[in-house]
């Protein structure tokens, strides 16, 4: 089945229909980064600490502790499902436009690999591997630049009439 270029030929109220939830969607993944920037400063020692604290930091600003069994727990696995979800809607999306076949295939299958990286990682930094804040690092920039890009193709895609060549 060939399904290169279909987000052309959608209807327009689907167009719109698609245009909003992609722009609402990235208003709720960007407004995350806020947070993920807020809370562990985007360095890879921010993210160590922000996961096993810093209570040996006597000249430490803001005192955390590092996560429970349960809070790790829970971040995991709402954040692997909840994203799970979203690069699903997103990489549907991307499947329906006009790209070449491995660009196209990346986009839609690398997020699922930075997803188990970043948070696989980040369980596995909480559990004593440190190493892991540079793979957490690395592959929670790489999702997001994926994000990013899969959002302006799609965008840019139903803003067109036509086919184009890309």
């Amino acid at each position: 089945m060939q399904l290169n270029g279909l987000i052309f030929t959608l209807p327009k109220e689907i167009k719109l229909l698609i245009g909003a939830f992609v722009i609402v969607l990235s208003i709720g993944f960007f407004t995350g980064l806020l947070f993920v920037g807020d809370t562990s400063s985007v360095n890879p020692n921010g993210i160590e600490e922000q996961y096993l604290g810093n209570e040996d930091d006597e000249n430490a600003t803001v005192m955390r502790f590092k996560k429970s069994d349960k809070e790790m727990l829970t971040l995991v696995h709402n954040h692997i499902l909840s994203m799970s979800i979203i690069f699903f809607l997103m990489g549907l999306l991307v499947a329906i436009t006009k790209l070449g076949k491995k660009f196209k295939l990346f986009l839609i299958i690398e997020p699922f690999v930075s997803v188990i990286l970043t948070f696989g990682g980040l369980y596995l930094l909480w559990m004593g591997v440190l190493w892991m804040k540079f793979v957490v690092m690395f592959s929670g920039i790489l999702m997001t630049l994926t994000f990013a890009l899969s959002v302006i193709i799609v965008l840019k895609q139903l803003l067109h009439k036509k086919n184009i060549q890309i």
